[in-house]
């Protein structure tokens, strides 16, 4: 984690450089909540890169949103400054197609992660098609709590006797960066079959991590295990989209039940 360039001064090179992506251990945040093999999930990490642009063969500049996935069962993380330095990279840099483009950076970033990452281009012209989308469930935000507890807190985690399958929203998580201490700001869903949770608990939960620092993608896998731990769901999907910084989000998808639903993009994002 010292030799990481997040949190310190580098030089944005001028011309394609793989050798700039660094790679973080899933195994680093997984031990420190005891999430051992077999993971008690499946999943996605879906990264949204907005800043991406390189040349053609005639200089002219070209653009598109990339569209990344992450398997959860890669080695590594791929640490997001560099994914920005990286990219910046090829700003400059000359690609004959964007075939040979898209398999290059597959190629780079599939050997940062350990494993193969999942690349989709929308062109320029495709922008106009994009919309907004939703994350479908009962919105809990507007409940009138108290919260004074500053530290994640799992008891804040509890059932009553009722029996259902809900889906349940917050756009009131926020935790802050491992390294640097930045405020990332995210929206969740949780949903699940069992014992009905409580919402003003959940929500005293998701607000506990306003000054916790971790990344994305451990913060949900903390969610996932926290709930499945004191509440004990026969289903149980935990889903973040994280607002972007530096021209990238993070939306880490986690379900024991269902398939990552579609990369649809909110307003915050």
């Amino acid at each position: 984690m010292k030799n990481l360039s997040l949190g310190k001064i580098v030089e944005y090179p001028s011309h394609y450089t793989p050798e700039v992506l660094q790679a973080v251990p899933r195994s680093i945040g997984r031990k420190n909540i005891s999430l051992n093999s077999p993971l008690p999930f499946t999943g996605v990490d879906i990264w949204n890169a907005y800043e991406v642009s390189w040349l053609n063969t005639k200089g002219k500049p070209m653009v598109a949103i990339v569209e990344c996935t992450i398997p959860i069962d890669s080695p590594n993380l791929i640490e997001s400054k560099s994914f920005k330095l990286y990219l910046n990279s090829l700003n400059q840099s000359k690609f004959e197609t964007t075939a040979l483009l898209l398999k290059t950076m597959e190629r780079d970033l599939s050997n940062c992660a350990g494993a193969p990452v999942g690349l989709k281009f929308i062109h320029s012209s495709d922008f106009d098609t994009l919309s907004f989308g939703k994350l479908e469930g009962n919105l809990i935000d507007e409940l009138d709590i108290s919260v004074s507890e500053t530290d994640i807190d799992p008891n804040f985690l509890h059932t009553n006797d009722t029996d259902c399958e809900e889906s349940l929203v917050s756009h009131l998580l926020k935790s802050n960066c491992l390294i640097t201490n930045q405020p990332d700001w995210g929206s969740v869903l949780i949903r699940y079959a069992g014992k009905q949770i409580n919402h003003e608990g959940l929500l005293r939960y998701i607000i506990s991590f306003r000054q916790h620092n971790e990344f994305h993608e451990q913060c949900v896998e903390r969610i996932f295990k926290d709930i499945m731990q004191q509440c004990k769901p026969s289903k149980l999907t935990v889903y973040a989209r994280y607002t972007r910084r530096g021209g990238l989000d993070i939306n880490p998808f986690r379900s024991n039940f269902e398939l990552p639903y579609s990369n649809a993009r909110l307003a915050r994002q």
